[in-house]
């Protein structure tokens, strides 16, 4: 066996060792697109304990005035970040990461009490298959934007949280356009995409019955916790361990 030979064995095997820690060390990044009726603000727990469990954490912030945009958005987002990432989606972002989680540096999806559309399906489609009680939506006075009565945003959309921060997350609410829930998507990407689904089983916002058949059709790994459709605000803990656990297991 000349020395040419055995360094070039040398070389293969420390490249294959290389590549197995990077491997082993897990994806880094995190993306989050968050809901409709709502902005990243409420993300910050989450985001935190995250950080420091050693994850790099970013948040995009749609403008929620088309599917199109937002899925835009997303892309930009996902440029910036070094390395494979982990695109997490809230509600109606689990419309945007199901068309954005085709770019090349997603490795995983997670939906957090999220759509988890066919092709050829929108959010007001799905959310009418299986109403979840009587949200208190309205209309802007030009008839192209929606919103929650802020009065109502508490008992609607996060009746587990403190009165103090649900009132804070009434104020912040993002206007939805009308066209954004009646888009549909195309192929999704949770098709050739591993694909994780939190679903939040008081959920008042969507059904928890559609974000289950929703995950089985998908094949979803599923995990149940017991929060409002502000899980993610609620329970920040546990969705922040689903979200660990994805992006250990995108990595194996």
């Amino acid at each position: 066996m000349n020395r040419r030979y055995i360094a070039t064995l040398a070389l293969a095997f420390a490249t294959s060792m290389i590549a197995f820690a990077a491997q082993a060390a897990g994806v880094k990044n995190i993306v989050i697109v968050h809901g409709a009726l709502a902005d990243g603000s409420g993300w910050r727990k989450t985001t935190e304990i995250l950080e420091k469990r050693g994850f790099n954490v970013t948040i995009v912030q749609e403008p929620i005035t088309s599917l199109a945009d937002d899925i835009a958005m997303t892309n930009r987002i996902l440029e910036l970040q070094d390395g494979p990432t982990l695109l997490v989606g809230h509600s109606y972002g689990g419309m945007v990461i199901s068309e954005a989680g085709h770019n090349p540096t997603v490795a995983g999806l997670v939906y957090v009490a999220a759509f988890q559309p066919e092709k050829g399906e929108s959010l007001i489609g799905l959310a009418s298959s299986r109403p979840a009680g009587s949200m208190n939506i309205r209309e802007t006075k030009d008839g192209k934007y929606l919103y929650i009565d802020p009065a109502a945003f508490a008992n609607d959309f996060a009746a587990d949280l403190p009165k103090d921060e649900a009132a804070f997350l009434a104020k912040s609410q993002v206007f939805a356009s009308k066209e954004a829930f009646s888009a549909k998507v195309g192929e999704p990407a949770w098709k050739t995409k591993k694909s994780w689904s939190i679903v939040a089983t008081e959920d008042r916002s969507i059904n928890p019955d559609l974000e289950r058949d929703m995950a089985q059709r998908a094949g979803s790994d599923v995990t149940e916790i017991k929060g409002s459709h502000a899980i993610f605000a609620s329970q920040p803990e546990k969705v922040a361990d689903v979200i660990e656990r994805a992006a250990k297991e995108t990595s194996r």
